[in-house]
């Protein structure tokens, strides 16, 4: 009988990537040489780099500036943060299934600091944790709580098995034989 291979892709990336909407601007030279701005959205972001779609077309291994708008997480200071970087095109290729004059581009960061590169590691981590979340829905809230619940009475059994112990005036290996069987 022929064994099934397994059609998944091993996963090459090193950093951890999220769908995210982010308001971002590229700076890059388009195949004609003029320099261009393009204002867009991401469509995925890690620490290592950005895909998006773009109206114009740029050349793979071009340089382009960055400009990404993260949102603030719950919790942190300030309002939102602009990450800016240097990239490079790593891919852009026209939008097949939309054919709408589109391209999808990934750039890769080149000149991130350790702090936005952490800033973007926080907000990645943040987002697959509410994906995460979403999708265990109510039910793994529950099974949270019951975990919670479950251990709790084994505390509180734990404490009045010792306020027992204490109370009897018996100590070691006898008694403790005794009050196990009585239960």
């Amino acid at each position: 009988m022929p064994q099934k291979r397994n059609t998944r892709k091993k996963e090459r990336r090193a950093m951890a990537r999220v769908d995210a909407r982010l308001s971002m601007r590229l700076k890059g030279a388009r195949d004609d040489g003029d320099l261009t701005q393009i204002v867009t959205e991401s469509q995925n972001i890690s620490a290592s780099g950005v895909y998006c779609l773009s109206s114009h077309y740029l050349a793979p291994l071009s340089k382009v500036n960055l400009a990404i708008v993260l949102p603030r997480l719950p919790g942190g200071r300030g309002t939102k943060d602009i990450i800016s970087s240097e990239g490079i095109v790593v891919r852009c290729e026209a939008s097949a299934p939309r054919n709408d004059g589109h391209y999808e581009l990934a750039c890769v960061f080149t000149d991130l600091d350790p702090r936005r590169r952490e800033r973007i590691e926080e907000f990645v981590t943040w987002r697959n944790l509410q994906a995460l979340r979403a999708a265990t829905g109510s039910k793994g809230r529950t099974a949270v709580r019951a975990r919670v619940a479950a251990t709790r009475a084994t505390a509180s059994r734990a404490t009045t098995t010792r306020t027992r112990r204490a109370g009897s005036g018996r100590s070691g290996p006898k008694a403790t034989r005794r009050r196990e069987t009585a239960h």
